[in-house]
């Protein structure tokens, strides 16, 4: 069945006359995830929350169109792993600034910038496609700050930890190795203890990081911690779309 809300599916037929209140744009990133894990696993995660999301924000009369999911992110940390495919942010900005253009000229001035990579840093982008497009309100969602991670997954972790796997689990099973694939995701710090925390930041180089590639221990990774997780981070999501939807972008403030 055609999803009208989602950009890819739908057809000409159905937009010729159909009005977007909310455009949102999965951004991902095509990189290793551990042994176990496929390249495109911050691809499938983001998608499919916004795809659930949308589909439930569409349920109750909102105007959303998911646009096609971004496959590549920035990676600069990641030169010598086999196959990371990175774009600069200088590139991501080009892009942004040409689907942001796109969407303006439609008349469509809400966009929502769903990323499902922690190495995309979107922020300095949007302050910058922002001057050029003020009428355009853009604002930046990243899912695993959704919702309380520490109530749903054990082990502490940012990169094919138990969190990924177990959305993987649930979501694509059949793209998941056997456990006794699954790397250990240990991962060494800094030498500098500032780096180690939340006030002092410096780039990783992930292969003298991690052995794996993964950082955080996947062994407690269920398909059912994945689907409650994935539950909660959509309906979450989906409230944020209606908000957006629903609220005058030249009225924001209380």
């Amino acid at each position: 069945m055609i999803r009208p809300y989602i950009l890819s599916e739908t057809n000409w037929g159905h937009l010729e006359h159909g009005q977007v209140e909310l455009a949102i744009l999965p951004w991902g990133a095509t990189e290793a995830h551990n042994y176990h894990l496929p390249y495109a696993t911050d691809n499938y995660q983001a998608t499919a929350i916004v795809e659930e999301a949308a589909g439930q924000a569409w349920k109750k009369g909102n105007r959303v169109m998911v646009l096609p999911t971004v496959p590549y992110g920035v990676n600069t940390g990641q030169p010598d792993i086999y196959l990371d495919m990175n774009l600069n942010p200088s590139t991501q900005l080009a892009i942004l600034r040409d689907l942001v253009a796109v969407l303006h000229r439609q008349g469509i001035h809400k966009l929502l910038i769903f990323n499902g990579h922690g190495g995309n840093d979107f922020k300095p982008m949007v302050r910058e496609v922002g001057l050029e497009f003020p009428d355009m309100f853009i604002s930046l969602s990243f899912f695993p700050q959704l919702v309380e991670k520490d109530l749903y997954f054990e082990a502490p972790g940012d990169h094919a930890d138990e969190m990924e796997t177990s959305l993987m689990l649930h979501l694509h099973p059949q793209l998941v190795l056997p456990r006794e694939k699954w790397g250990s995701g240990a991962a060494k710090k800094w030498k500098i203890q500032a780096l180690n925390g939340a006030g002092v930041w410096a780039e990783r180089k992930w292969s003298s990081v991690s052995e794996d590639t993964g950082v955080g221990d996947p062994k407690k990774a269920t398909a059912a911690k994945g689907a409650r997780f994935f539950k909660d981070v959509c309906h979450t999501l989906a409230i944020i779309f209606q908000d957006i939807c629903e609220v005058d972008k030249d009225d924001l403030y209380m």
